[in-house]
């Protein structure tokens, strides 16, 4: 096990660290003061931007460092790729709105529009974190290089090998594994193949470690001490927990996903597009049910499904769920402690582990 703390030890110097548990950049549950907690227990705060307008992303900063002087990440989602057959398209988004008309009234408009990515860009640059980082692809060779030139690290989520290979050739310092338990949305860079990127995290983290000369942060399923020595034992540097502080009161989780996460069994949870229409971990619900059922249509591609929901939930909606309730396998052990509390106890229970 010396070599584990080792990884773990060096990738903390590295990046400013006393732990090696990075808070997961999950977007619209990152408040400052859940990503401020984490860093003064440690760890590496963090931010998932997709919604922000570069407005919002200076702002969160600006309150972040308010509060500490820590290290912390912001992650953004790399584009779908030009869209294939338009007709093909409004065909999908008019059968799940057919379909939606069984949760209420739709309000007058569509949710929002995501905010433009190459905005989102320049604002994370201007913003200067120690991480940035991406989901679902890579970042163009020129934004690698300006990010390097400021000092700022990139970590890409990979969730096959091919992907991680294609991340490391392509500059990123670090790769996070993510397994098939983590909760919110599936890394695959094709996202037509999620569904088959379907690999755990254990059987994920030594297939990179052979094959990987950069570090590897282990995301998916990791909520205690007990996870988080088994990812460094099997070539983890680092983890990257998500579900595990979802509870924290930090975190401001609605009591209704609280409630959800609250002694859910592993194969409780599912993978859906029903909520943004691409794949992710959440808890059961009925209306997640329903999308499941004979006959049910596949829901829209992204964002127009999230757009879609968005409408739905504006105006009044009979049986669809008020917020996405992500959930990873590792739900149940999700705990209403604070999170420097969590962070401080998974580290003291891996170090034991790991002496």
């Amino acid at each position: 096990m010396a070599d584990a703390r080792e990884r773990a030890r060096k990738f903390c110097e590295r990046f400013g660290l006393q732990v090696p548990i990075l808070q997961a950049p999950m977007a619209g549950s990152c408040p400052p003061g859940l990503a401020i907690a984490v860093a003064e227990a440690g760890g590496m705060g963090a931010r998932g931007v997709l919604q922000d307008a570069p407005a919002g992303i200076a702002d969160w900063a600006e309150q972040f460092r308010a509060g500490s002087s820590g290290a912390f990440q912001l992650n953004v989602w790399i584009p779908d790729p030009p869209a294939g057959d338009p007709a093909e398209r409004e065909r999908r988004v008019e059968q799940a709105r057919e379909f939606l008309g069984r949760f209420g009234t739709p309000g007058d408009a569509e949710g929002p529009v995501p905010p433009v990515f190459e905005e989102q860009c320049e604002a994370m640059l201007a913003a200067r974190p120690a991480v940035i980082s991406s989901i679902m692809g890579l970042f163009e060779p020129d934004y690698v290089r300006r990010l390097h030139e400021q000092g700022i690290a990139w970590f890409a989520c990979a969730t096959t090998l091919e992907d991680a290979l294609a991340a490391q050739e392509a500059g990123a310092d670090a790769v996070v594994a993510q397994g098939m338990e983590a909760g919110g949305h599936r890394g695959a860079f094709d996202q037509d193949a999620a569904e088959r990127t379907d690999v755990g995290l254990f059987a994920l983290l030594p297939w990179f470690a052979d094959h990987l000369r950069v570090p590897i942060i282990a995301a998916g399923g990791v909520a205690d001490g007990r996870a988080l020595a088994a990812a460094l034992a099997l070539g983890a540097s680092a983890v990257q927990v998500g579900t595990a502080l979802l509870r924290c009161p930090e975190t401001k989780t609605s009591k209704e996903w609280s409630a959800a996460l609250d002694s859910l069994a592993p194969e409780a949870t599912m993978t859906t597009r029903a909520y943004t229409g691409r794949l992710a971990r959440a808890a059961p619900t009925p209306y997640l049910r329903a999308w499941t059922e004979p006959g049910a249509p596949r829901p829209a591609p992204f964002p127009d499904q999230m757009r879609l929901v968005g409408q739905w939930r504006r105006g009044t909606p009979d049986g669809l769920d008020r917020a996405n309730l992500w959930a990873g396998q590792s739900a149940a052990l999700a705990t209403e402690e604070p999170a420097a509390a969590v962070v401080s106890r998974m580290w003291r229970e891996a170090s034991d582990l790991l002496a």
